[in-house]
């Protein structure tokens, strides 16, 4: 059975875009991290168990980067989580002192 080259070139071209390599997007969060992650992880066993070791490997890059996009921007993400969690500390203790102030001048204004 021979194909002529016009069918070829078509059957190619339309077989492009299932091999075309997409670049996910700069992700926002860490679980915009791990929701990408878990695509590509998706995809990767696909690839495998289609036999499709070049498509793995090439997703394994795209989830090594992924990766390394991630960690970088963890520490941004890390520092500001930090800064908000003591903020919230700092308004929970002013809370706290202020109660414990406000039963200091109770106790004060009874024993006169």
């Amino acid at each position: 059975m021979r194909f002529k080259p016009c069918f070829l070139a078509l059957a190619w071209a339309l077989a492009m875009p299932a091999f075309a390599q997409t670049t996910p997007p700069e992700p926002l969060d860490a679980a915009d991290c791990k929701a990408q992650e878990a695509v590509l992880e998706r995809d990767m066993a696909l690839a495998r168990s289609r036999g499709q070791m070049l498509r793995r490997r090439e997703l394994g890059d795209e989830l090594a980067a992924l990766q390394t996009r991630c960690v970088a921007l963890a520490p941004a993400q890390g520092r500001a989580a930090r800064i908000e969690k003591l903020e919230q500390e700092i308004r929970t203790i002013r809370a706290e002192l202020e109660r414990a102030e406000e039963q200091l001048r109770s106790l004060k204004a009874e024993s006169h």
